[in-house]
């Protein structure tokens, strides 16, 4: 059933409380009448969970939490009430029995499933919930899947439907999820007016025409019936005794698109039936197709191929599950600054609230959604699991009906693959229910949608990179060279580029993670279970590759500078890998980075912090997500070439530069071109055709000493001459060694803000501002960046209105650090 927000303007009514909760040892209390005169009650938020009521109750820390699923956990709350009514459960965690005035009303086995409960209202009622403890069904005795994957423990998890969130070691915290985390409510029911028993919604768009059909099963309806949307109605025909059907033709609608290509437009769909209205929420309209062809996976949106790029989600708030608005929405936030046009919330997590979709439907962001199934032999062909697991996937599907964003269900994160590697025959990995079952319950619902079996799947073995979607970890876990990017021949990475990210100064500063050496600093970095070897040695690889630096050595003897250049090796190698995926020639339709956000302090593989503070890696991908970009591939003997994207719905004039100085910053050779790129679309061009001559750019012919020490090459709008992306090609490598640049910087009222003006006489690599207290709303705009010699670059301070920010200016190569601020700013 589709979601129905409201009928003639009430909703159902959060049962919010007050709730208070209590700790028991299991089978304490078998029911609420067992709890009397039992102490230890603390206040409880309902949606929430049990560790964010003791850790507001001063009793958990996330820093040691504290083993919840040793215990019975109770919640109960009095409310008033008369009469028939429902009462709903979004999301229990995980192991529930639920009794209203003393009478058991409802027992859930997941935490993944929705409850809906008629029950008798009393006037004075007492409702209690009792979360019984997790740990004693793992212990209980079940059948043993074939393989037992090292990512999460026990392997009984494979029978109970809940988060491996907690059960992740090297992953993220052991933070045990219990509670009602997802919102109560209560419907009263009536026989006077009309009550939706179900809603079947379906948009798309042919060509420039939207349509829009609904099924509306309602009970005591009478009178006129109309169906509305964007200004167009249709009637509601009655096709049967309390069953309306409807179909609308929109044409000339404004179609939805994520926000890299156009403007995700969404449009209020409401029904009325004798005067009463229906409020079905917004919808988009937009026609997706997935290209397949050559053993790829390409999405093509209202016609238009889309090079998909963003991240892999993480929850903004392990401890609570919090599924408001308030928690998505500085993440989301960010997640649209950056350029990124797909999230994919991936088996290890759990589905996410209404808000979350919302959001990515109006800000223009794809939805990847997988089933929550990762790793382990999960007992698909037992009847009772496959049933729940079933009536899971059709909620998930109905409450997202309306969900434009929404585009591909995945059948979970790596079952595949685990096998494949344990070197299992494909007979005993493959099929099952999300090839003979999941294609068919998204088609019955959700036509609309793409579905894959698992992720990675689709080669010979299922983690191959030429094949379908994969987990690309050539460069990166593999230590591969950044080369292989391109000779791996990658169609469509569900998950790739996994680093443990540093920190920004700042937020280090206030997890008192400042020296690398402290044994603290290695709890924060993430590490496959029992691998020899963590993400902090992929990221020191790295800068030994790059920079030819020693890690080891500057770990101990200059932390400072480890940690900025693990930084820039992390930028350099997301930016170049990206500048390779979005070429024209390139067989890759799609990349997400693992992960997007922290989920504890410390080097993390997210690109946000576990704060909601963006890292390096976050301003590199920023720049490399740019809808109008420009990058520079090295094509050895045939030089540079030059990549020109637009990606939106207009067409741009542009100024396109290209520069070659010396290492003093004179420039040796330089060319400009005028050009008009068409609305998504791009253009490739070679150095030799921009320049009109032979030049060795690449350093390929090796005749003699080379001529310069960089490629710069910079795109600017015609209008305005103002800068809208550069690109840099270093032939001779990253040279990082200190030196005089004359680097420069000056903080500047910026309209009602401040901003820093940086200036360099010589290529500055790896500029990074330094601000005191930088956060996730007050921060550089761009940060980490090269700036190319004798130029200039504005970077507006955000969330700095009212005092001068403090803080430096330092690069990489440049022996010059720059404060700025204070009394005389």
């Amino acid at each position: 059933m589709a979601r129905v927000l409201s009928v003639d303007g009430r909703a159902p009514e959060p049962l919010s409380g007050p709730w208070e909760l209590l700790l028991t040892a299991p089978e304490a209390c078998p029911g609420p009448g067992d709890l009397a005169g039992r102490e230890g009650w603390i206040p409880a938020l309902v949606p929430g969970t049990a560790a964010a009521a003791l850790k507001a109750a001063g009793l958990w820390s996330a820093a040691a939490p504290t083993p919840l699923h040793e215990s019975d956990i109770w919640y109960r709350t009095r409310f008033a009430g008369s009469g028939r009514a429902c009462l709903r459960f979004e999301g229990l965690a995980t192991l529930a029995e639920v009794w209203l005035n003393g009478v058991l009303v409802l027992s859930s086995r997941s935490m993944f499933l929705a409850h809906a409960v008629e029950v008798d209202l009393a006037g004075d009622n007492t409702l209690a919930i009792r979360f019984r403890a997790l740990s004693v069904e793992l212990a209980k005795p079940h059948k043993r899947g074939r393989w037992r994957p090292r990512l999460a423990t026990p392997g009984s998890l494979r029978h109970v439907r809940t988060s491996l969130l907690g059960f992740m070691p090297g992953w993220c915290p052991s933070v045990d999820a219990v509670g009602p985390y997802r919102p109560v409510t209560l419907e009263a029911l009536s026989d006077r007016g009309p009550r939706v028993l179900s809603a079947d919604l379906r948009s798309d768009l042919d060509g420039e025409t939207g349509r829009l059909s609904l099924r509306l099963a309602v009970a005591n309806a009478s009178g006129p019936a109309l169906l509305r949307c964007a200004g167009h109605a249709a009637p509601l025909r009655a096709v049967a005794p309390g069953l309306y059907e409807a179909d609308l033709a929109l044409p000339g609608v404004a179609a939805w698109w994520p926000h890299t290509h156009g403007e995700p437009v969404l449009h209020a769909v409401e029904a009325e039936i004798g005067g009463v209205r229906i409020d079905l929420g917004r919808t988009g309209f937009r026609r997706l197709v997935i290209d397949r062809t050559g053993d790829g996976f390409a999405l093509r949106i209202n016609g238009v191929p889309v090079f998909c790029r963003g991240a892999c989600w993480t929850p903004p708030d392990l401890v609570g599950l919090s599924g408001t608005e308030a928690a998505y929405r500085p993440v989301l936030d960010l997640v649209r600054a950056a350029g990124m046009n797909m999230l994919r919330v991936g088996g290890t997590m759990l589905y996410e609230a209404a808000a979350f979709h919302d959001l990515c439907d109006a800000l223009g962001i794809l939805v990847w959604q997988d089933l929550m199934l990762a790793n382990f032999d999960y007992p698909t062909d037992d009847p009772a699991f496959r049933d729940q697991l079933t009536r899971e996937v059709v909620q998930l599907l109905d409450r997202t009906q309306m969900s434009p964003s929404l585009c591909v269900v995945g059948g979970g994160s790596e079952v595949w693959q685990q096998a494949a590697m344990l070197g299992f025959p494909r007979e005993a990995w493959s099929g099952g229910f999300v090839e003979e079952s999941l294609p068919g319950l998204v088609a019955a619902s959700r036509p609309d949608l793409a579905s894959v079996p698992n992720s990675p799947s689709g080669g010979d073995v299922p983690f191959a990179a030429e094949a379908g979607v994969a987990h690309y970890y050539g460069v990166g876990a593999y230590l591969r060279p950044l080369e292989d990017a391109r000779r791996a021949g990658v169609r469509f990475a569900t998950e790739c580029l996994a680093f443990a990210h540093v920190p920004e100064p700042a937020s280090l500063a206030r997890a008192g993670l400042t020296d690398p050496e402290d044994p603290r600093w290695a709890a924060g970095v993430p590490r496959d279970r029992g691998a020899d070897w963590d993400f902090e040695g992929v990221r020191d690889h790295y800068v030994g590759l790059l920079f030819g630096a020693d890690p080891g050595r500057l770990r101990r003897e200059a932390p400072e500078r480890y940690l900025a250049l693990g930084r820039a090796a992390a930028v350099e190698v997301i930016e170049a890998t990206f500048a390779e995926w979005r070429r024209a020639a390139s067989p890759t339709a799609g990349g997400l980075v693992w992960l997007l956000k922290d989920l504890a302090p410390g080097a993390g593989w997210g690109a946000i912090d576990h704060e909601g503070a963006p890292k390096a890696a976050w301003y590199a991908l920023r720049r490399a997500f740019s809808p109008v970009q420009i990058c520079l591939t090295d094509e050895g003997l045939n030089g540079l070439h030059v990549h020109v994207h637009n990606e939106t719905p207009r067409p741009r004039d542009l100024v396109l530069r290209l520069a070659f100085t010396d290492a003093k910053g004179k420039a040796v050779a330089a060319a400009e071109r005028a050009l008009t790129v068409a609305p998504r679309s791009g253009q490739r061009f070679t150095s030799a055709a921009l320049l009109g001559r032979f030049f060795d750019v690449t350093d390929a012919y090796r005749f003699g000493a080379p001529a310069h020490a960089l490629g710069h090459a910079e795109l600017c709008d015609a209008a305005t001459g103002a800068v809208l992306a550069e690109a840099f090609h270093h032939p001779l490598g990253r040279d990082v060694a200190p030196g005089e640049t004359g680097l420069s910087a000056r903080l500047i009222r910026d309209g009602a803000g401040w901003a820093l003006e940086i200036a360099a006489g010589r290529h500055a690599f790896g500029v990074a501002i330094d601000l005191d207290g930088a956060t996730a709303a007050s921060r550089p705009e761009d940060n980490h960046f090269h700036l190319a010699p004798g130029r200039t670059r504005t970077i507006p301070l955000l969330g700095r209105p009212e005092t001068a920010p403090r803080g430096r200016v330092v690069a990489l190569n440049a022996l010059e650090t720059c404060s700025f601020g204070g009394e005389d700013a």
